[in-house]
């Protein structure tokens, strides 16, 4: 080791020293305890730390508090510069500077945390309960398919690098299919790894309420200050805020307030911004203002993966052609996936015998979370009967993949149909309409709606079918 190389390393310990006087304990504690001496060259100290988002915040709030005192010790224009290096390096580094100083007694080198947990498991899982999050919801066992790769991918970098970038982050797509599982990971992500940040996790309900309370209760400000004093606000379902003027107005404010810190946000919503309805442009602005990832329903290989997962976590057995039949015929979402298989696998150990090929078709005959959404089913099929006896056309042409040209206008009608009249988002229609993507349900949408305005024969008949099938529901 070189004479510059200890007498920097010298001069780091007296600035961490200094510095720790300046600050608050904790703020010390958290941050300078992830920094690490790593080597010096000429007039350049290189610190290590362990990932992007303590790089990120220690040069942005630290680095010229450090190179100032540097300067001021040496008398030489000092360069401080980081590096990221995983932490076992930087413990087999920290071995011999930890020697020489219980040799010669000298203050203590300031040391990154090690690896592995941040904290305990059991103060996690409180600090997880106190943030309204459900701890079962983790990164590992969410199933990745080409459904959602972007979604998970985005969300695992917001949780290892919260309020650096993808922010704000909206998720968007139907029920079922994993915004919450993926919102959730975020925070128990963050409060497994990094815990000094304040993490909150609400439903766009459970945040009307609460500002409603306050203002009944003449705590407002303490409502302002708990949503705008945290690190992570995560959102779920904000759909819910459509019409609520003055929770869309709070929401507002609270959001600016955070996105000026710096501080993360991500939301969840079962549609894209655009098509909520009764939701302020200001505030519409604010979701699309950052990241937008959609979740698409599995595809066969996903929803497979997904069942094979679940059983292996329940440690059941089901026959691979009973999977393949579930797999097959339950194509909308992960969670009637789940209620297929917690079916199965219930009569199976009720009855403590084997499931058969035959009795899984009797068992999943009619599903039960399939029936629940059956009214609003039956009014897409009925949009889609009704303009295929208007044009001559099946149902089943409508759905399927032709795309001839006495198919496309009819298939579009009843896209824009299904969108005018029913409260399915674009997501879901176009698994209705034969898997298709909800792009496609907004060009249909789209396209007819420009035809209405130039041709008024053809706005007629669209406003006819629309009034026959809304006469036909009531």
């Amino acid at each position: 080791m070189s004479d510059t190389h200890t007498t920097y390393f010298e001069f780091w310990q007296e600035t961490a020293s200094r510095i720790k006087e300046t600050l608050p304990e904790q703020e010390f504690h958290t941050w300078f305890n992830r920094i690490a001496y790593l080597r010096s060259e000429d007039r350049k100290v290189i610190l290590a730390v362990a990932s992007q988002f303590i790089l990120d915040t220690v040069i942005s709030r630290y680095r010229d508090m450090i190179r100032n005192t540097l300067i001021e010790l040496t008398g030489e224009d000092i360069n401080v510069v980081f590096e990221i290096v995983s932490r076992s390096e930087i413990e087999q580094i920290q071995k011999p500077h930890k020697m020489e100083e219980e040799k010669s007694e000298a203050k203590p080198v300031v040391q990154i945390q090690p690896a592995s947990r941040a904290i305990s498991d059991e103060k996690a899982l409180k600090m997880k309960k106190d943030c309204n999050l459900n701890p079962s919801y983790e990164f590992n066992n969410f199933v990745i398919g080409d459904n959602s790769a972007f979604a998970y991918n985005a969300s695992l970098a917001i949780a290892k690098n919260p309020g650096v970038s993808y922010n704000p982050c909206l998720i968007y797509g139907g029920v079922g299919l994993g915004k919450t599982h993926l919102l959730t990971s975020i925070g128990n992500y963050i409060i497994n790894n990094t815990p000094e940040l304040k993490v909150m996790y609400v439903t766009a309900e459970m945040f009307t309420n609460e500002f409603i309370e306050s203002i009944g209760s003449q705590k407002t400000q303490q409502f302002k200050n708990k949503f705008r004093k945290v690190d992570v606000l995560l959102i779920d379902d904000i759909h819910f805020l459509q019409g609520k003027d003055s929770t869309q107005e709070e929401l507002f404010h609270t959001f600016n307030n955070l996105y000026d810190s710096k501080k993360q946000m991500v939301f969840t919503c079962d549609r894209p911004i655009k098509e909520l309805k009764n939701i302020t442009d200001r505030l519409s602005s604010r979701f699309e203002r950052g990241l937008n990832v959609d979740l698409q329903p599995p595809n066969y290989e996903t929803r497979m993966a997904i069942l094979k997962k679940k059983i292996a976590e329940r440690g059941s057995s089901i026959s691979e052609e009973i999977l393949n039949y579930i797999s097959t015929n339950v194509c909308t979402n992960v969670r009637d996936l789940e209620a297929a298989l917690t079916k199965l696998i219930a009569y199976s150990e009720l009855l403590g015998q084997e499931i058969s090929f035959e009795k899984a078709k009797e068992l999943l005959g009619i599903l039960p979370s399939l029936a629940a959404n059956s009214n609003q089913t039956l009014s897409i099929d009925t949009i889609i009967k009704v303009v295929g006896e208007y044009f001559n056309v099946s149902s089943f042409e409508i759905k399927g993949k032709k795309k001839n040209k006495s198919l496309i206008q009819p298939r579009q009608i009843a896209m824009f149909l299904s969108r005018e009249i029913t409260e399915f988002s674009t997501t879901e229609i176009g698994t209705e309409f034969g898997g298709r993507d909800h792009t496609t349900v907004m060009h249909a949408h789209d396209r007819i709606e420009s035809l209405m305005k130039g041709d008024e024969a053809f706005a007629n008949t669209i406003l006819k079918l629309k009034r026959d099938l809304t006469n036909g529901k009531k």
